[in-house]
């Protein structure tokens, strides 16, 4: 029998109230679609010890974070995004004496890799600081390892090429077996932790935010609060990217940025 729906309202008051996770902003489809899912495969005789197990066992907890996040990504994920980023935006943080950039809900870091690799391409690495940040800390310590599939890297190196990029990409990484590290001269550069763009603040000033693909699992409520977080941390004249599927457009900030780059969802702070 699958979980109710105010049984799923019930877990996520207790997710707040014993562990601060506030996912009731989240869109309910996609929500309960995974509360079931975890329910049937984990093999719950009854939603009650479900519960139980949520409230009282802190790794299971953790589980079920995992579980309810989305963590899918790979590395210079849609190349003409990265592409615009070589030509149109990093020339401008060039300027800056120093680049700080937010990854927020950086999943297991593929992408915070892509951008370090196009920053160290333009010499611009060792003045720049790259924050990633996830509400799920065990995807956090994926991602501060540097470490995927090595049978992921062809893919990788496809969309680098495609991206602009001239260098060999092989020369990035050092494969063992089944697995491919990264050098850590990339992540040197990187401060890797948790971070609910829920219920935490802002907590510096950024000249670039990318959050691709986490909104469209926000309701509008939600969206809005976490478009205003993005713009209280975000320098004037500043760029926010977010997905394909994701936009400013009747969120309380669209007036105060303008698109950077037609056609792609880069816009920068006017205000």
């Amino acid at each position: 029998m699958p979980v109710h729906d105010e049984e799923v309202d019930l877990l996520l008051n207790d997710l707040i109230d014993h562990y601060g996770y506030d996912f009731t902003g989240y869109t309910e489809a996609s929500l309960k679609r995974r509360v079931n899912r975890l329910f049937i495969v984990d093999g719950f005789p009854s939603f009650a010890e479900f519960r139980f197990r949520v409230i009282h066992d802190a790794d299971y907890f953790r589980h079920l974070v995992e579980e309810l996040t989305v963590n899918v990504t790979e590395m210079l994920r849609d190349p003409l995004f990265y592409k615009t980023l070589r030509e149109e935006v990093i020339p401008v943080l060039a300027t800056y004496p120093f680049i700080r950039i937010w990854h927020a809900g950086c999943s297991t870091g593929e992408e915070v890799y892509s951008m370090a690799i196009l920053l160290k391409e333009a010499g611009l690495l060792h003045k720049s600081r790259l924050y990633a940040t996830d509400i799920n800390p065990k995807v956090i310590e994926k991602a501060r390892k540097g470490i995927f599939p090595a049978n992921q890297m062809r893919k990788y190196s496809e969309n680098y090429i495609q991206s602009g990029g001239t260098n060999d990409f092989s020369s990035y990484y050092i494969s063992n077996y089944n697995l491919a590290k990264f050098d850590v001269a990339l992540s040197r550069q990187m401060i890797f932790a948790t971070h609910n763009l829920v219920s935490d603040s802002s907590f510096n000033e950024f000249q670039l935010i990318i959050c691709r693909n986490t909104l469209i699992y926000f309701d509008k409520e939600l969206q809005s609060k976490v478009l205003q977080l993005f713009d209280n941390s975000l320098e004037t004249l500043g760029f926010l990217a977010l997905g394909t599927r994701e936009s400013l457009k009747f969120s309380p900030v669209d007036s105060k940025f303008k698109f950077a780059v037609p056609g792609q969802k880069i816009w920068r702070k006017m205000s």
